[in-house]
């Protein structure tokens, strides 16, 4: 289900963080568009948080610590590195309205990022939306193997141990599949989203900077 924003511009971080409240969230076509339209698909995307996966080979890169990985340090260099071409896609639709409004939400401590560092460089990462006890997982990048991965890893430690309820994925890709994810019809999800919303999580429950080791040990792998 979709809608075109007609009044687009009028869109503020408060009324996006009710859209997410009522399970809807904004895109564009292009990042040439300066439209938006809200979307509230029938079939949700969920990575169950008690049901993460993590691949042996995985779990071995993330327990080296061969990326740096921080929280919060570089929201323009992470939407930045979700909006560039990578292989299979040609054109992001992140547009300067979403920019934006998600860095506004960022100042207000609504929106964060799970960032990968090697050798002084940003190399992968996450951005997502946080409300009560959801997180609403927006856009990743990666600019080196795994690095997205990683960066996957950290934040399904930290929203479990801060709390968290659900992580909304919006759409189920191959890549989140093997992690566990599902998808689920849209009445389950606004139960579990109404539930979510109501209830309270800590983002910050982990220092910032947290080694691979403490990241497996919370998402029991």
């Amino acid at each position: 289900m979709t809608g075109r924003d007609d009044l687009s511009f009028a869109i503020t971080p408060e009324v996006l963080l009710k859209a997410y409240a009522c399970g809807i969230f904004p895109m564009a076509e292009s990042a040439d568009d300066p439209t938006l339209f809200w979307v509230e698909p029938d079939w949700r995307g969920i990575l169950p948080l008690d049901g993460f996966h993590v691949p042996k080979r995985l779990a071995r890169t993330v327990r080296q610590d061969v990326f740096e990985v921080r929280v919060d340090t570089s929201f323009s260099g992470v939407i930045d590195g979700c909006a560039a071409p990578a292989p299979g896609r040609t054109k992001t639709w992140i547009n300067r309205r979403i920019r934006a409004l998600y860095g506004d939400l960022f100042k207000l401590g609504h929106c964060h990022t799970v960032e990968t560092w090697a050798d002084g460089d940003l190399v992968g990462g996450l951005y997502g939306v946080s409300l009560g006890s959801a997180f609403f997982g927006e856009s990743m990048f990666s600019f080196r193997t795994d690095a997205s991965k990683v960066a996957l890893v950290h934040l399904v430690a930290r929203l479990r141990a801060g709390g968290y309820t659900l992580l909304d994925t919006q759409f189920v890709t191959d890549h989140l599949t093997r992690f566990g994810a599902r998808e689920i019809a849209r009445e389950v999800y606004s139960r579990k989203l109404e539930a979510a919303v109501q209830q309270s999580a800590d983002f910050y429950a982990l220092p910032r900077t947290v080694t691979g080791e403490e990241a497996l040990r919370w998402v029991g792998a």
